[in-house]
């Protein structure tokens, strides 16, 4: 902090708001899932979204039961706001296209109900647990290895 920032704090008339508070939102992209039945439903959750402060775009796809909405807006506060107004389960978008993970068919990864072409968002968490090995293959695998001589007892 300046010199001239912390006298600014001395004379602010403002109630003692920092000038921090009053930035703007970035505009985003926020996708979330959301069960969506029928047209009734749709125009149900499009009216939830469009009402909020900052949104600018609302777009829903049924068949793969996704809600975009593009604005100023908070992600969890969407999600919130959906889950309020209309009694409906709504999650973040949980689903990535499958060319972007490394084993899209890993256990954590592949999921049934994703949309064709999608698979599970893979967390740091889920690609360590595929690099794992249990122990009896670290066994196999490095009894025979050119870095650990030793390991072999046929030689």
């Amino acid at each position: 902090m300046g010199a001239l920032d912390h006298l600014a704090e001395y004379f602010n008339c403002g109630g003692g708001r920092h000038h921090i508070h009053n930035r703007r939102k970035q505009l985003q992209t926020v996708e979330i899932k959301v069960k969506i039945d029928c047209e009734g439903c749709e125009r149900k959750v499009r009216r939830a979204v469009e009402g909020m402060k900052g949104v600018t775009q609302v777009d829903i796809e049924p068949k793969q039961s996704k809600l975009t909405v593009v604005g100023y807006v908070e992600p969890h506060k969407v999600v919130a706001r959906v889950k309020y107004r209309t009694g409906k389960r709504a999650e973040l978008w949980p689903y990535v296209p499958y060319d972007v993970v490394g084993h899209p068919y890993a256990p954590g990864t592949y999921d049934r109900r994703a949309p064709a072409g999608y698979v599970r968002r893979g967390d740091e968490q889920q690609v360590n647990q595929l690099a794992r090995m249990s122990s009896t293959e670290v066994r196999y695998t490095t009894a025979f290895s050119d870095e650990n001589t030793a390991a072999c007892s046929i030689m």
